[in-house]
């Protein structure tokens, strides 16, 4: 993963802040978007992917879990959601089997959790999220635009 773009610093003071973060962006999105999220166990990735799919319209009958074991989990919305994993995956050729590359290609918003598994450069296009824990409730997430979709959609939610 490269950080060579601009980078916005976001701190979050609660579980709902980090909700809204998500719903805010969601709201904001027009066409797909590749999310690119790391940090550690706990940090808010979860919680963002949750905003994000309210803010996407997915369904409120569909509860939003980090797919850890199913590895994958997508959602209906305004525009298709797919959570992705890395966490258990062990080696690049894995993601063959989860028909990544065809994700990838979709047409929908996806969001991977421990995407820091990912060989470097592997992704062009996406919004890199780095999620740091400060205390019990608060986190630093940074954000990093690679591509002009991400850039705009940055801009667009006033950062």
């Amino acid at each position: 993963m490269t950080l060579d773009s601009t980078r916005f610093q976001i701190t979050t003071q609660s579980l709902e802040e980090t909700h809204l973060l998500g719903q805010k962006i969601g709201s904001n999105l027009k066409t797909k978007m590749v999310f690119s999220l790391t940090g550690d166990l706990g940090s808010g990735k979860t919680s963002f992917v949750q905003g994000l799919a309210k803010g996407l319209m997915v369904p409120e009958e569909y509860y939003i879990t980090s797919p850890t074991f199913t590895l994958v989990n997508e959602y209906p919305g305004k525009i298709g959601l797919v959570h992705i994993d890395l966490y258990r995956i062990q080696d690049i050729i894995e993601l063959e089997d989860l028909g990544f590359d065809e994700i990838l290609n979709s047409n929908r918003v996806i969001a991977i959790e421990w995407a820091e598994k990912l060989p470097d450069n592997y992704l062009q296009k996406q919004l890199i999220m780095l999620f740091r824990i400060i205390n019990d409730t608060s986190r630093d997430i940074s954000l990093i635009p690679s591509g002009l979709e991400a850039e705009n959609l940055i801009n667009g939610i006033g950062l």
